[in-house]
């Protein structure tokens, strides 16, 4: 289907996006809380992402199979599939890699960086000129960043921190390959290559990291990736119907639920320094949405000449 106006889809539908977003958050919240006690199992990260993604190849055929065919997975871009599942390959190292190493609420938080690492790649890659709002957002963005992180008082491992910037970083890169694959592939077909594509990449390292567990550990690894599955379509779909910069808004509500899980689970609440820091980095990422949201929409004279073709 061709795209519209400054490249909107013809299939816009923001509150249905929305509504899936919040959705995906909720999966996802769930499917790191589950990682966070399969690492507090002993469960090294890389066999987490391996069940995590091998998981999903036999639910999607499932899937497939009873919604339309196995046809509906057919691609003609599996090049960039593939360079997907290899960025997709490492976000989710660095991710998977922050909830075992942070507690879940400042793992979460640094995942709110995504918007400001998107304005930097659209500088150096894309060549746009971001202006002062977006770059004032960056700027108190990254005092959020300090103000959570506190450098040299030992309050969250530093190591942790940056790996957790490192996923976010991954996330924005990932979220531009996502929305183009959607211009011609269904949010089934882009999650399928993902896993297809990212298990060996992960199989490698199964040997070295793998060994026996009892069942509650095999439940929590079934779980993280049945949750992570639906978590990912979700957050495919919302992409397929809605822009990423009116999307995105549902992602903070992803610290309610990391919050809650860390009261329930670990019981442990974020600290002052977290509760501080966190509304700034909220706040720059909300400034840089509505920025990207302004800018995006159309010249009123762009539209009457589209309408008028």
């Amino acid at each position: 289907m061709p795209d519209g106006v400054n490249g909107a889809p013809n299939h816009d539908r923001p509150l249905l996006a929305l509504i899936i977003r919040l959705g995906a958050i909720a999966g996802l919240a769930t499917m790191s809380a589950l990682i966070k006690m399969a690492g507090e199992h002993g469960v090294h990260v890389a066999e987490i992402m391996f069940w995590r993604q091998a998981t999903s190849i036999p639910l999607l055929l499932g899937w497939a199979a009873l919604t339309g065919g196995i046809a509906q997975l057919r691609t003609d871009r599996p090049g960039r599939h593939f360079l997907r599942a290899f960025y997709g390959t490492i976000g989710m190292t660095l991710n998977f890699g922050a909830v075992i190493l942070l507690p879940l609420a400042e793992a979460t938080t640094m995942n709110f960086t995504a918007p400001i690492w998107a304005v930097i790649l659209a500088t150096l890659l894309l060549k746009e000129r971001p202006g002062v709002w977006r770059w004032s957002a960056v700027t108190a963005g990254f005092v959020g960043i300090l103000l959570i992180a506190q450098p040299g008082s030992g309050h969250i491992p530093l190591e942790g921190a940056a790996v957790a910037l490192g996923g976010a970083f991954m996330i924005a890169l990932i979220s531009i390959q996502i929305a183009d694959l959607n211009k011609t592939d269904k949010p089934l077909s882009i999650v399928f290559y993902f896993a297809l594509f990212s298990v060996p990449m992960v199989a490698v390292a199964m040997p070295f990291v793998y060994h026996s567990h009892d069942l509650a550990t095999w439940g929590l690894l079934l779980a993280i990736g049945v949750t992570g599955l639906i978590g990912q379509l979700l957050l495919t779909a919302a992409l397929r119907f809605g822009r990423v910069s009116s999307v995105i808004v549902m992602d903070y509500s992803a610290l309610f639920w990391a919050t809650l899980y860390g009261w329930w689970l670990f019981d442990r609440l974020p600290p002052a320094s977290t509760w501080l820091g966190a509304p700034i980095i909220i706040g720059a990422g909300l400034v840089i949405a509505w920025r990207e949201h302004r800018l995006s929409r159309p010249n009123l004279r762009d539209v009457a000449r589209v309408e008028g073709t």
